[in-house]
């Protein structure tokens, strides 16, 4: 039983270190691609500072259930699921409301941040890969470290297309798709919180 404890112990101490260095990260990236986004006026730059943003509330609700029991760790994760909800909702609104505006983001700005971020996010899936199966708590904070690094390829496709067409559309397209992305997302992390409680009670 003490070799048992003491194993749990060391995983929630490099469980905490990780989510400590990923929040910091995406904390400082919100940042950068919220500034570089309202700059550029692009909506991929600015879906992906939202997903940054969620992240690190992810994050930071990831290191409060870290070390605690499973039934906290599913409702931290239903949290989590609802709040990649209303930000895709967000999202989504800002891109009909920039179809109305019409105006052409700056390509040069979202590839250079677009590198950036991906670089940032990629660095991310890899300290997290090695705990997405630990518990449904790390699962959830690596699915989204993944949705990020895919989100930031699609911001500099956006960019590629800017700079091609000289239009706005293909940095609309790409917002509205990482705003679809969150949404598919955060309804499998609901999902398998509310299986996870289920089982918790059967116990």
């Amino acid at each position: 039983m003490k070799d048992c404890c003491e194993i749990q112990a060391d995983l929630s101490v490099r469980q905490r270190r990780v989510l400590e260095i990923a929040l910091a990260i995406n904390a400082a990236m919100f940042a950068v691609e919220l500034v570089a986004g309202l700059l550029a006026h692009s909506t991929a730059l600015l879906a992906d500072s939202v997903d940054m943003l969620g992240d690190a509330m992810v994050y930071g609700f990831s290191l409060y259930v870290v070390a605690r029991q499973p039934h906290w760790q599913a409702r931290a994760a239903m949290l989590k699921g609802f709040i990649m909800l209303a930000f895709g909702l967000g999202v989504l609104i800002e891109a009909v409301a920039k179809v109305f505006r019409g105006t052409v983001p700056s390509a040069e700005t979202i590839g250079l941040v677009g590198i950036l971020a991906l670089a940032a996010n990629a660095m991310v899936l890899a300290m997290l890969s090695r705990h997405r199966a630990d518990d449904i708590n790390m699962r959830s904070v690596w699915l989204c470290s993944r949705n990020d690094v895919i989100a930031n390829v699609a911001v500099l496709i956006a960019g590629v297309g800017v700079s091609v067409t000289d239009a706005a559309w293909p940095d609309i397209s790409v917002g509205v798709g990482i705003a679809l992305l969150f949404s598919l997302s955060a309804a499998g992390i609901v999902r398998d919180a509310a299986r996870s409680r289920h089982e918790v009670r059967a116990t």
